[in-house]
């Protein structure tokens, strides 16, 4: 069963290269008669294409926290949506906001939400019209479904939070332990927010002071009956009081009663666990999103810088066909099959 789900994993973490590996065997068995017919009607071209300007964006330093800021913002995460359906002007994704109670001027659509949405490889431009790259076809995907990360999480930020949303994905972390991923002059500031979003949870402030048994023998000492039974009760891994109370059958103040007296015979000891922080199961959604969207991000990221180096750097200039057309020139690849 396990080796099914990895043979599973396998293949879907290799199904935009196997995609590329189609895409190349058509290349090479392609003759086109000018370079404007791949530019004019060749999807395989476009996407070449698309991924080779994509890698000059992924790539960047700190490309992942951009990313994750950009998409804390509910009204890009709707044009994202939009544009992965159609292909919108400007004018026409202020009609279609507006029909969606969103109401903005063209100058701010364009400067606040669809710029930094381009900025980060999720959409691109042609003579005017805005439509979702494959990559944020792929985006999309990932955040149907799921609650507004911009309701969630703050924007423009260094991305604290997601780095302890996903530390504690792995397994539950002391503060002691969170201070080695995040600056400690900050990192009380994420826990309250992550906390206040009902994203983390922690044990209670009682349950992390355990009990356990000295290597001093009871027969040294005179105890009662009760104490003997709260002393047998305590494991050598240790109990809280709460556990004890519950195990010997007494009350919580006489087990802590039995307790302190024992400790005054010193056959029984106190050590403070520390209080550990593990995710609520909101937070583990929002772990599980995570973890999608840094798969797609590596996916793409690998296959785009596969495509070689020596790509839009050097590449023509080819004028378009139509003279009333304002589309920018569009990069032909040197020495490529089309």
């Amino acid at each position: 069963m396990e080796g099914k789900r990895r043979s599973k994993k396998r293949k879907e973490k290799t199904q935009l290269e196997l995609i590329m590996e189609r895409v190349d065997a058509r290349c090479r068995g392609c003759y086109p008669a000018t370079p404007l017919d791949c530019i004019g009607s060749c999807h395989v071209w476009r996407l070449r294409n698309e991924l080779k300007q994509l890698r000059g964006v992924i790539t960047q330093q700190g490309y992942q926290n951009t990313l994750l800021n950009t998409l804390k913002n509910e009204r890009r995460i709707k044009i994202l949506e939009l544009l992965s359906k159609n292909a919108f002007s400007i004018p026409h994704l202020q009609k279609k906001l507006k029909n969606l109670g969103f109401s903005h001027s063209q100058e701010t659509i364009l400067s606040e939400y669809v710029e930094p949405l381009m900025a980060t490889g999720l959409v691109s431009e042609n003579s005017g019209y805005f439509k979702a790259t494959t990559f944020g076809f792929e985006i999309n995907q990932l955040l149907t479904g799921l609650n507004s990360t911009g309701s969630v999480l703050p924007s423009r930020s260094e991305c604290y939070e997601e780095q302890v949303v996903e530390a504690l994905f792995e397994a539950p972390k002391t503060y002691d332990e969170l201070k080695l991923l995040v600056p400690n002059m900050s990192l009380k500031r994420v826990m309250a927010r992550l906390w206040e979003r009902n994203l983390v949870t922690k044990n209670g402030d009682n349950n992390y002071i355990y009990y356990f048994r000295t290597k001093r023998p009871m027969g040294i000492e005179r105890v009662s009956c009760t104490e003997k039974r709260v002393y047998e009760g305590i494991p050598d891994e240790g109990i809280t009081g709460e556990q004890l109370a519950e195990k010997t059958g007494i009350s919580l103040r006489r087990a802590y009663k039995y307790i302190r007296k024992l400790k005054g015979k010193k056959l029984v000891f106190k050590r403070k666990r520390p209080k550990t922080f593990g995710l609520t199961e909101e937070g583990m959604k929002l772990a599980v999103f995570l973890g999608k969207l840094c798969a797609v991000v590596k996916e793409f990221a690998e296959v785009s810088v596969g495509l070689g180096t020596g790509t839009l750097e050097g590449a023509q200039q080819i004028p378009v066909a139509s003279g009333e057309s304002k589309e920018k020139p569009l990069p032909v690849l040197v020495n490529h099959g089309h």
